[in-house]
């Protein structure tokens, strides 16, 4: 691994290595003498501002290294880096090591081994729980939407160190890690807890459909990964063509987000013409994405809650201010800024929050979500039990109020 100060001078060496293949193809004279390169006065003054810009980089790398009394922990490279992105005080933006570049393109991939959790961070800089993934170690030990993880296997981590606390979780198949729990009943007191937790493969599932009843389809949505729009798409043939189904609930609750390509492509099997989303940039260039006009047109009922973020907020969002259908639930988590991943030739990485997105009706709703039209908590039962989705529909009030107002519609 190149170290901060030493990947600078390698530019700047690399600024004039194409120099003077420039300046040979110009009226310009670039000479190679020995071991000497003849340039102009003017990259001469950009070497030399390079050089004295970075210079202090390398200097602290190499004293550190010399003269430190204790044994380094980590790489000093990566941890210039992770400063440099820690100073733009965002949790989304991010330098990744090779190690955590990796972690990041399994999880989109839809597999990988850990405990299967997704988390964010809080607004007072803790690492909380957006969402267990449904059937994985996390889920079955009991973690839930808005539970704060202090701790892991005894060390206490803060938000802005999630992305190691993401790396201890993780591990081999059979191994456990401890993590300790700080959860809000319902009076406003808080408790602590451990939770030991068995590592497994974790091999996503994104969607999931059947029918509900005569007519009624349903098709839940756990997360975007890449073949999530695939799936959405075998899974409302399907439900469609086969079934013949009049009326469709589609469950966005604890959906994390993902991918933002793969949600445009479920919004456009539902829209029809009409924007989904649009992008803004800091210099408020915009970049548009829109659905056709081909659409399964059948009356629609959207599931959504605290649990719901990001690119299931983009699906909410349009399906709501085109009325295309009708959100039932509670006020969703409320992250509409877009992150871009960009990648290094080693392997490593880094995530930059680069713009905001906003729903068809202009709206951006980081910080605040997405209200549904018909308000209605999920039962004390099964959000303490998980006993929500369509094989528990006879505990699944939201559910079940979704599908009366399907059947409503119906007739």
């Amino acid at each position: 691994m190149i170290s901060k100060g030493k990947a600078f001078v390698i530019t700047a060496v690399a600024v004039i290595l194409a120099v003077v293949l420039t300046v040979v193809g110009t009226s310009f004279i670039g000479l190679r003498i020995d071991e000497k390169v003849i340039i102009s006065t003017d990259q001469y003054d950009e070497f030399v501002e390079l050089n004295n810009k970075y210079s202090k980089h390398e200097y602290l790398e190499k004293y550190i290294e010399d003269n430190f009394l204790y044994d380094v922990e980590g790489n000093l490279s990566d941890g210039s880096l992770k400063g440099m992105m820690e100073t733009l005080d965002d949790p989304y933006s991010e330098y990744l090591s090779v190690e955590e570049m990796n972690s990041l393109l399994e999880q989109t991939s839809g597999e990988y081994s850990g405990i299967g959790v997704y988390v964010s961070i809080s607004e007072d800089n803790k690492i909380i729980v957006i969402s267990p993934i449904e059937d994985t170690p996390a889920e079955k030990a009991g973690l839930k939407t808005g539970d704060k993880i202090i701790k892991v296997n005894g060390t206490e981590f803060t938000g802005e160190e999630m992305t190691e606390a993401v790396k201890v979780m993780k591990g081999k198949p059979g191994t456990e890690v401890t993590i300790t729990v700080e959860r809000e009943r319902p009076n406003g007191e808080l408790r602590e807890f451990d939770l030991t937790i068995e590592r497994a493969n974790i091999k996503i599932q994104t969607v999931k459909h059947g029918e509900i009843e005569d007519g009624i389809g349903y098709i839940r949505i756990t997360t975007f990964d890449d073949p999530t729009d695939e799936d959405f798409k075998k899974a409302l043939d399907e439900l469609t063509q086969e079934k013949e189904i009049k009326g469709l609930v589609l469950d966005l609750r604890f959906n994390p987000g993902g991918l933002l390509d793969a949600v445009v492509e479920v919004a456009d099997e539902l829209l029809g013409k009409t924007v989904i989303t649009y992008t803004q940039e800091k210099d408020g260039e915009r970049e548009y994405y829109n659905s056709d006009k081909s659409m399964v047109d059948i009356p629609l009922v959207v599931l959504i809650n605290q649990g719901s973020a990001s690119a299931s907020e983009i699906l909410a969002g349009a399906i709501k201010d085109t009325e295309r259908g009708i959100l039932v639930g509670e006020q969703s988590f409320g992250k509409g800024i877009v992150q871009r991943i960009i990648p290094f030739e080693d392997g490593s990485g880094f995530k930059l929050t680069v713009s905001e997105y906003f729903t068809p009706d202009n709206i951006n709703i980081h910080d605040i979500g997405i209200e549904p039209d018909v308000t209605i908590e999920l039962n004390e039962k099964s959000m303490e039990e998980g006993l929500y989705g369509m094989e528990y529909y006879e505990d699944d009030n939201q559910l079940q109020r979704a599908v009366e107002i399907l059947n409503r519609k119906i007739k």
